[in-house]
């Protein structure tokens, strides 16, 4: 017969069965869009909801000060030396005290108010604005 070759035989056999293949590719995607949305956004928490409470200028007492250094308790004019009585007069149940002053303000007239504001033993809250020039990013 010659060259050892079968009878009928056309060769080596070439062609690569790509069902299996597909067959993986097909499963790895779903799988892939299945876990996709659990590693974009990690685990899905529902937390509770609750009703804040916020607190009004009416309630909390607010100390500021002008540009020209006059003090007010709540929008009216008041004295330093008489700035904690008023304050444990009229909000006895406070211990905390905003303050609000112009940025143009002497620092030694912010300094004495703090500085009286800590004797009467209050805890002090600086009132600032928001820069909406300047975004955090």
């Amino acid at each position: 017969m010659g060259g050892g070759r079968f009878r009928g035989s056309t060769g080596t056999l070439s062609e690569i069965n790509i069902v299996p293949l597909v067959d993986v590719v097909l499963v790895l995607l779903i799988i892939f869009m299945l876990t996709a949305h659990v590693m974009e956004f990690g685990l899905e928490v529902d937390v509770p909801k609750i009703n804040r409470t916020k607190d009004t200028a009416e309630i909390l007492p607010v100390v500021s000060l002008s540009k020209e250094g006059e003090l007010y308790l709540n929008e009216k004019p008041i004295n330093i030396n008489e700035l904690n009585d008023q304050i444990h007069t009229r909000f006895p149940k406070s211990k905390v005290v905003y303050v609000r002053a112009d940025k143009a303000i002497i620092w030694d007239k912010l300094a004495q108010v703090v500085s009286m504001l800590g004797d009467g033993k209050l805890a002090l809250k600086l009132v600032t604005a928001p820069d909406e020039g300047r975004r955090s990013k």
